[in-house]
């Protein structure tokens, strides 16, 4: 077949092109036509392709996603936000950090392994290209119900590539969550974060300025893994009976990355480059288009440089293919020598693939032949915008007026002794050991807290102590029942586990998991979530600083619980200060911070005990919120409280459970007046947290919290070798730590 060259794509206008079968509709194609004034070449259809997908364009989703940058709170944090590789916040003392969390779905239901490490890899790669030095790593997932067949084959896979990849870069894994729902039964989610830590002066944009700079491509050589990869994967519904998508997934190689990582930190250090991006979603496609569009606009490419792995890939296989491990840098000419010798140092394959002009094109040639010419803004950031229909389900009304309060209760204390086993030891609420055992949370030496902590945190000043801590939260039973409230207690309970950890939360970036844009239903879900957490990060001060949207996820007509995924980072002067969730010392006080109400729509206790799902989630205060983190805050520098534990899914009991079998001291709790037993152990209201306070500390503990107007009430001691409800019933820690712990490991044994 001859090269379809510009000129040759101009003198043949009527040559028919494969433009559906890369994913594009008829109109976005007569777009392309109408932009270049002819039809695209082949390597042009294949880079619009890619680019203008769902997972590269956002365009379902960017109508949306813009009240983030309407409703943005005053923040002096906030360094860079949206539309950079990843946000990036001021912690002190001249430090910046980059945070962001992305999916990587589709491909880890192919295939778990590769596709969960290439999520490691790729947000690792963000966060690098920001000039930081990426410091932790978190997972949150879900997952088909816990005792499907299935559920055998992905979640095993998904651990071991995600523990596979982050184990050999030597990052720590330091947070997530693990969700187990028949919802996500053909959709598993598998969301990654990463943490990047660096100085204010090293921060590094996406963009290719100065004609005569150098592009250079460096890191793995390109492969016919990952053809499409992503971009397509994410971009379309699964079908329940269709081909495997294999050879889509990119397959990768941690020792590589670990090379190209430090690599790029001298790079960095010597301040040799203009510009940077990673090679993620679209690969090459992306990174030129991208780099130029941001940059003064022109950019000429030599494509048949490019170091491949496969030499029969065509020119449309190279833009398309999303092998890992590449980066792509804009090098000043007198720094080309030095960058290349740094690479030849660390064993990384750099090559100068082209250079910025002063044109407006980006033009990409092939043996000396234009197969490119197109305006880069046209390709990476002008896609289509579409404006998808959206209305309120038919069937909400009734979901929600199908009340948890009609659920039978338990009868008596040997009743509720039995439903808190249960709860304990249910998939979602039991020990996940199993799973976080497989990942190193303390490689480094500066993790400080980890799963099954609240908050994820890590030391980044070995003399001063600061530390910044994250959290990823995100109830998609919630959201199914009310997607703007849900979207709100996911920013709720991520800020509240940060603040309970005695972090400052500064600001968020999130993972937006949704099913088919193209469904009403989907979309109306889409646009209430994303108003609840725009409308929620206003209130609370917390900026979005960018994030990720999948969209999707469904296969046939079943669609995934809305499912939108916040990640808080917070910040603390003194690492020295957090505050653990174990209760370890006896005789010290527990304190219930908030207001408890009959609030189980929605609750673990109504899907454990009832398997319902109906009614409306727990109602959001984000002022008590806000005041509820503060009072954390402060009594954890203050010396005021000993552990802290947020209220969350299971409410009371499951994290008093959680904090006596961690600290291995029991509890002996008294039902406050006002409330019956079962309200006061398997509530969910929002806006809570337990503390335990050293009785030296009482008095300034009750006496902040009355001054500061926050709810307080003792309820219990930590005690003995038994959780004890007074007058109900009493459980020896063996027994809740057999029923907590022995439920995954038998699952997937």
């Amino acid at each position: 077949m001859s090269l379809d060259t510009v000129k040759h794509a101009a003198e043949t206008p009527d040559t028919e092109q494969p433009w559906k079968e890369l994913g594009l509709k008829e109109d976005e194609y007569a777009k392309i036509r109408e932009i270049l004034g002819r039809r695209p070449t082949g390597a042009e259809l294949a880079m619009y392709s890619v680019m203008w997908s769902e997972h590269c364009s956002y365009k379902s989703s960017k109508v949306h996603l813009k009240q983030f940058g309407e409703k943005v709170p005053e923040n002096d944090a906030m360094l860079v936000g949206i539309g950079e590789n990843a946000g990036v916040v001021d912690v002190g003392q001249g430090y910046a950090v980059t945070f962001k969390v992305e999916s990587h779905n589709h491909p880890s239901y192919i295939e778990p392994y590769q596709g969960a490490a290439t999520g490691v890899g790729g947000i690792v790669r963000d966060i690098l290209a920001m000039g930081a030095r990426p410091v932790a790593v978190v997972d949150p997932l879900r997952f088909g119900a816990a005792d499907h067949p299935d559920t055998k084959r992905v979640l095993p896979g998904v651990v071991a590539g995600i523990g596979g990849y982050g184990n050999c870069l030597g990052l720590p894994n330091i947070g997530g969550e693990v969700v187990f729902d028949a919802c996500y039964q053909g959709n598993p989610l598998v969301n990654a974060g990463c943490i990047g830590v660096m100085k204010h002066e090293d921060i590094h944009l996406a963009q290719a300025s100065g004609p005569g700079n150098k592009v250079i491509l460096y890191g793995a050589r390109t492969g016919s893994d990952g053809i499409g990869g992503v971009s397509v994967l994410a971009s379309e519904t699964f079908e329940s009976t269709g081909p495997a998508k294999r050879p889509a997934v990119q397959v990768g190689d941690p020792f590589q990355e670990k090379l190209l990582i430090e690599c790029t930190l001298e790079i960095f250090k010597e301040k040799l480059v203009a510009g940077i991006q990673d090679l993620g979603g679209a690969g090459l496609s992306c990174a030129t288009s991208e780099l130029a569009s941001a940059g003064s606009g022109g950019m000429r490419v030599e494509l048949d440089t490019v170091p491949l792995r496969d030499s029969s890939l065509s020119p449309e296989e190279i833009l398309m293919s999303e092998s890992q491990e590449r980066m792509c840098a804009i090098v000043e000419p007198q720094h080309v020598d030095r960058f290349l010798e740094i690479c030849e140092k660390w064993d990384v394959i750099a090559t100068v693939i082209g250079e910025v002009t002063e044109g407006s094109q980006l033009e990409i040639f092939w043996h000396g032949e234009q197969i490119v010419d197109v305006p880069p803004r046209s390709v990476a950031h002008e896609g289509p915008t579409y404006h998808r229909p959206f209305a309120r389900p038919s069937w909400q009304d009734a979901l929600q007026a199908d009340d948890a309060a009609k659920l039978a209760r338990p009868a008596n204390g040997a009743e509720l002794r039995e439903q808190v086993l249960a709860l304990v030891s249910s998939p979602n609420q039991a020990s996940k050991s199993w799973i976080t055992d497989q990942y190193d949370r303390f490689v480094q030496g500066n993790t400080v807290l980890a799963m099954p902590e609240d908050a994820g945190m890590v030391r980044i000043d070995e003399e001063s102590n600061l530390g910044v801590a994250m959290a990823t939260d995100g109830n998609g039973r919630y959201a199914k029942l009310d997607p703007y409230t849900g979207a709100q207690l996911a920013l709720a309970e991520s800020y509240r586990n940060v603040a309970a950890s005695g972090a400052k939360p500064l600001a968020i970036s999130d993972c937006l998991n949704f099913g088919s844009p193209e469904d009403p239903d989907v979309m109306w879900q889409f646009a209430e979530a994303t108003r609840g957490l725009a409308d929620g990060c206003l209130e609370l001060g917390t900026p979005v600083t960018g994030g990720n949207v999948s969209l999707y996820n469904q296969t046939g007509e079943t669609a995934i619980h809305p499912t939108p995924v916040v990640a808080v980072l917070g910040v603390i002067d003194d690492v020295t200060r957090r505050t653990p969730v174990a209760f370890a010392e006896e005789g010290q006080l527990l304190y219930l911070l908030g207001d408890t109400h009959e609030e189980f729509s929605g609750s673990a206790w109504s899907e454990v005990v009832h398997q319902h799902l109906g009614g409306m989630p727990p109602r959001v205060d984000l002022g008590r919120e806000k005041l509820l983190g503060e009072i954390l805050i402060s009594a954890s520098r203050d010396g005021m409280i000993d552990a802290a534990h947020d209220l969350s899914d299971g409410g009371l009991i499951q994290a008093v459970t959680e904090s006596c079998l961690r600290g291995g001291k029991g509890a002996r709790l008294v039902v406050p007046d006002g409330l019956d037993a079962f309200t006061f152990l398997f509530s969910e209201s929002a806006g809570r947290a337990i503390v335990s306070v050293p009785r030296s500390e009482e008095l300034r503990f009750n006496d902040m919290c009355g001054a500061r107007g926050l709810p307080v009430t003792r309820v219990g001691v930590v005690d003995g070798e038994e959780i004890e409800i007074q007058g109900e019933f009493s459980i020896p820690l063996g027994e809740l730590r057999t029923a907590h712990e022995g439920t995954i490991p038998a699952l997937l044994a």
